[in-house]
């Protein structure tokens, strides 16, 4: 456990698991420990019959920055690779067993926008922005976000977002369906925790099944996290990324 997520079963929300992001002084930029925190969770919720579903949420302001800069450009100095904590956490995500939501209100960066690909429903408050930054950083999509983004979105959006590193409003993010419903800022949590209190109120063998219908073959998403992470770890590793990643750093 690290005190940059919180994980509970909130009272007020029966069957219903919380993960929050809490380090908003580094806008919940994302370490080693909190993907792991994040995964434990997970994959914790799928053999514990008092989870019904889980939500994801972030601190006002702000859902995640994405992976910590920090991470990124140490793996860029001593050679490392992408990190076995975020694989697990991403194949938690795609493989969880109950259904995800989450919540945005602000900013939602790299894998704090790529995350949503795998929820069931997102809310996002009116001044959310979306940002994947990937290409600027030297680096390529992650989290099946090449192939799950297109087929979401189509093309061009899809590479709006993960090669040219356009940002989306939530209004955007909404029509080109990453976001199911735009609220207002103060209202986020709120109806994120309601909206997982219902479906963990619904018959859960019947939600099961309609949700892997839904979501169909996972076997697909994993293997592209898999192929992504093989061209991601090498770009950590290049001259290019290390100059970006300093460059950030130096901001």
């Amino acid at each position: 456990m690290t005190d940059h997520i919180i994980v509970e079963q909130p009272s007020a929300h029966p069957g219903v698991q919380l993960i929050r992001f809490n380090r908003p002084e580094k806008k919940n930029a994302i370490t080693r420990a909190m993907y792991q925190t994040m995964a434990d969770a997970l994959n914790a919720a799928n053999t514990n019959p008092g989870i019904r579903a889980t939500a994801l949420l972030g601190t006002e302001g702000c859902f995640s920055a994405g992976n910590d800069m920090n991470d990124f450009l140490a793996a860029a100095i001593g050679g490392g690779g992408l990190g076995q904590e975020i694989l697990d956490f991403l194949y938690s995500l795609v493989n969880a067993e109950k259904p995800v939501v989450s919540g945005v209100d602000g900013l939602a960066i790299g894998i704090g926008t790529t995350i949503h690909l795998h929820c069931d429903l997102t809310i996002a408050s009116s001044r959310s922005q979306f940002r994947t930054p990937f290409v600027d950083l030297a680096l390529v999509p992650e989290a099946a976000s090449s192939l799950v983004a297109p087929r979401l979105m189509g093309h061009q959006r899809a590479f709006a977002m993960l090669a040219a590193g356009e940002a989306f409003s939530a209004e955007e993010a909404k029509e080109a369906g990453l976001v199911w419903k735009v609220v207002e800022p103060g209202e986020v949590d709120s109806l994120t925790l309601g909206l997982a209190a219902k479906l963990a109120a619904k018959p859960p063998e019947a939600l099961r099944i309609a949700r892997d219908l839904i979501r169909g073959d996972r076997g697909e998403i994993i293997a592209r996290i898999d192929e992504e992470a093989r061209y991601f770890s090498a770009r950590l590793k290049s001259a290019e990324a290390r100059a970006a990643f300093e460059a950030f750093m130096r901001r």
